[in-house]
């Protein structure tokens, strides 16, 4: 078995290889050649473990990502198997993995769901996960400016000079969260927020939202006149969606919004539904965050790891 450590994961993985991974994943989902199972939790009173696996078939992996939380810090692995022999191929810790699976997951959507000529992107967020997604969404469209919204001055300006030098664009720090949102054709809402961080009044028709920041039915970071903007609206899995959008439990409980109304990106991907109907649409996509994204990644780590000649071997055998 290869173990690979949180550096050496860093040293191979790119957005590039996340993107391709995630789609192939999703779209493999779409048609019958993945399985994703719904991430399960249990919890002692002072830490959570939170698990995700799935099966990708004509990948020919099965893994798992397990990860605990606590008030003070989370740990992340990922667990990668032969998908013939069910040998045990790697194990990898996967806190940086998760971040660029994520921020790929809404790359892949705004491929499929943005308008191609979006330019400017509104951020509310400026942690880890805000980070990746902008970097994906820059690897997608031809983004010239970013706007970024944070309760925390500091916060927000250091994610400004940070990501102005990693993409190569204008990021600017807002001075209300207002201007994260007004006339951007791309918004992300990456927050820890319970309560919504971003009011429907503020979006301009024909945007595109990635909103990731939830994966609790007692947290959202959207408000229920944002789903009435939106025409199309998609997530990456409806069965874990139901589950884990906390996104859309206001909206569902007062008749605004129909799981009938959802649609998986992993069916736009293959041509079953439009990602977008016309210019003036405003889109959104719901991601949770699956066991399938988090193997397909992983695969693609794994393989780059062993032509690199990293990692350490270890036996379980005496």
């Amino acid at each position: 078995m290869l173990m690979l450590s949180e550096a050496d994961v860093r040293q191979v993985l790119t957005m590039d290889a996340a993107l391709e991974a995630v789609e192939s994943a999703l779209r493999d989902l779409a048609s019958d050649q993945a399985v994703n199972i719904p991430r399960t939790r249990c919890q002692t009173d002072r830490a959570m473990l939170h698990m995700l696996s799935a099966a990708w078939r004509r990948g020919g992996y099965l893994g798992y990502k397990a990860y605990v939380t606590t008030r003070q810090q989370a740990r992340f692995h990922v667990a990668l198997f032969d998908g013939e022999s069910g040998e045990l191929l790697c194990l990898m810790e996967a806190d940086y993995l998760g971040q660029v699976r994520t921020g790929a997951a809404s790359g892949v959507a705004t491929r499929y769901m943005a308008r191609p000529e979006s330019c400017e992107v509104g951020i509310f967020g400026s942690g880890k996960q805000a980070r990746t997604q902008l970097q994906a969404v820059c690897k997608v469209r031809p983004i010239t400016h970013a706007h970024v919204w944070s309760p925390n001055v500091e916060h927000r300006r250091a994610f400004a000079k940070e990501m102005s030098e990693v993409c190569g664009i204008e990021v600017v720090p807002a001075q209300h969260p207002e201007m994260a949102a007004d006339d951007k054709d791309i918004i992300i809402t990456a927050t820890t927020s319970r309560e919504p961080v971003l009011n429907g009044h503020w979006i301009s028709d024909g945007t595109h939202l990635n909103v990731i920041g939830s994966n609790f039915l007692t947290k959202t970071e959207i408000d229920v006149h944002t789903l009435q903007r939106c025409e199309v609206i998609a997530v990456d899995s409806k069965e874990q969606a139901r589950l884990e959008a906390g996104d859309f439990v206001q909206a569902m409980e007062d008749g605004v919004l129909h799981w009938s109304d959802v649609v998986e990106l992993g069916q736009i991907i293959v041509g079953r539904y439009a990602g977008r109907i016309r210019p003036q649409d405003v889109t959104l996509f719901k991601s949770v965050g699956l066991g399938i994204e988090d193997v397909a990644v992983a695969a693609q780590v794994y393989r780059l790891a062993r032509e690199r000649g990293l990692g350490r071997e270890v036996s379980f055998h005496a």
